[in-house]
């Protein structure tokens, strides 16, 4: 199929569509890599990975070794894991400290800061060899935002600041409601999983509401249970009408919701009347800092965003993760998750802001063995090739919810323009629902 058809969109019907190659192709594949993983800026590490100078961690990102380190000076670097002598790793670690690094191949010897220092038998290399600016080479742009750090294999590419655009808004919330508590900090280990379906799936159902009340039906059913044993009243209607999705500039997209369990001003009844109290207290402090309307965002809301392609921020203030996934093949990933955590937070609501995110978003918790199994669903369901294609249209003609598919749609119109070898596209959101159809849902009403 040709590139230019791989997404289909009929504004004047209402509909969007995408084939389903792209989820199963190895050419595709590969042009994403090209297009996309080569030329967009992507997530490596936070701050506090590496609070102390010597500190360093060992990452794989678009296929290439990378380490983070600390320097004794202060200054977060990140290098190519190559020897520039015969190409070993460097960092043979996941993490750790050091004030410089050894290739175990050969003895080459460099510090903290890259710079080659020392080689065994300098006489066999000419004079002044180590002092001669060989140094361990790092990608063409590293930069970082809000303790949040990111490289680009471009050879040309736009600020980081530029590349995350109006979306840095949502960033900006989660980082300045830690900033009360002491800012966050990634705890000790990760989640690290496989799930044998294409990348893409992932990163649709992450910011996706629809399904939540099919595919997490056991986890409602169970915070049902528990909000009867609070003797709360069980929750009427759809619980995200008040939420809704966004599509921001580079193909960032969020999910914003108020739903119940899921912000300060809406804890889960699972907890205690201590945490409960510390939320408020929390909540009331960040609208005395922050001002009415920014400070109630802050506290009443989650926030699920993508920063394109390939990095999930949730935030749901009863747990807050990074999760990102990597391409393996056209119908396996491999998935990374972290668990933050304020600093100074009281142990009652440190401890349900983890148990929140592992009983939900863990592997073994409610919720991410049910995406799995629906995501490994759909891709087998592509093995029937004669149904070519797949839907997105649900809210197109209407104000979003987050229930509705416009995020899938602000991804998959990046995506796409990015595959036909362009720079995005310049449109975020969908387009303006005809007069006509106006016109019939008020008379609908």
């Amino acid at each position: 199929m040709d590139l230019q058809d791989l997404v289909q969109e009929d504004a004047g019907a209402g509909t969007f569509r995408i084939h389903r190659s792209t989820m199963t192709s190895a050419e595709i594949l590969r042009l994403e890599q090209e297009r996309i993983f080569d030329r967009c800026w992507l997530y490596v590490g936070h701050d506090s990975e590496v609070a102390k100078n010597g500190d360093f961690i060992r990452r794989t990102i678009a296929g290439r070794p990378l380490f983070m380190v600390r320097g004794l000076d202060g200054v977060v670097r990140t290098f190519m894991n190559s020897c520039i002598h015969r190409g070993a790793q460097i960092c043979r670690q996941d993490q750790g400290n050091a004030g410089g690094f050894v290739c175990f191949y050969h003895g080459w010897s460099f510090n903290d800061r890259g710079e080659l220092i020392a080689v065994p038998d300098p006489e066999g290399y000419p004079e002044g060899f180590c002092e001669s600016g060989r140094r361990l080479l790092s990608p063409p742009h590293v930069d970082s935002y809000r303790g949040l750090h990111f490289v680009n294999f471009a050879a040309e590419a736009i600020s980081l600041v530029d590349y995350l655009g109006s979306a840095r808004e949502l960033i900006d919330q989660t980082m300045d409601a830690a900033e009360l508590v002491g800012g966050w900090q990634i705890t000790r280990g990760s989640a690290k999983y496989d799930i044998r379906a294409n990348w893409k799936l992932l990163l649709e159902n992450s910011v996706d509401n629809y399904h939540f009340q099919t595919v997490h039906k056991t986890f409602a059913d169970y915070m049902a249970g528990e909000r009867k044993r609070a003797n709360l009243p069980r929750l009427a209607g759809n619980p995200f009408a008040d939420s809704r999705g966004v599509t921001y500039e580079n193909g960032h997209v969020a999910m914003l919701t108020t739903a119940a369990g899921r912000s300060l001003a809406n804890p889960s009844p699972t907890w205690t009347p201590e945490a409960i109290a510390e939320a408020n207290r929390l909540r009331e402090q960040m609208i005395a800092t922050h001002g009415e309307e920014r400070g109630t965002a802050m506290a009443n809301r989650s926030r699920f965003l993508l920063v394109f392609p390939n990095l999930m921020f949730h935030d749901t203030q009863s747990g807050m993760k990074l999760r990102q996934f990597w391409p393996t093949a056209p119908d396996r990933m491999q998935v990374t998750q972290w668990e933050l955590v304020p600093r100074r937070e009281s142990k009652e609501l440190a401890y349900y802001r983890l148990q929140g995110g592992v009983t939900f978003q863990g592997p073994g918790g409610f919720g991410t063995p049910d995406d799995v199994e629906a995501l490994e669903s759909c891709q087998i369901g592509y093995g029937c090739h004669e149904v070519e294609w797949s839907d997105a249209s649900r809210g197109m003609r209407r104000d979003s919810r987050s229930d509705d598919e416009l995020t899938a749609r602000g991804f998959w119109r990046h995506w796409h323009a990015l595959i036909l070898g362009g720079t995005g596209t310049d449109r975020m959101g969908d387009p303006p629902v005809p007069q006509k159809v106006v016109a019939m849902q008020r008379a609908a009403r």
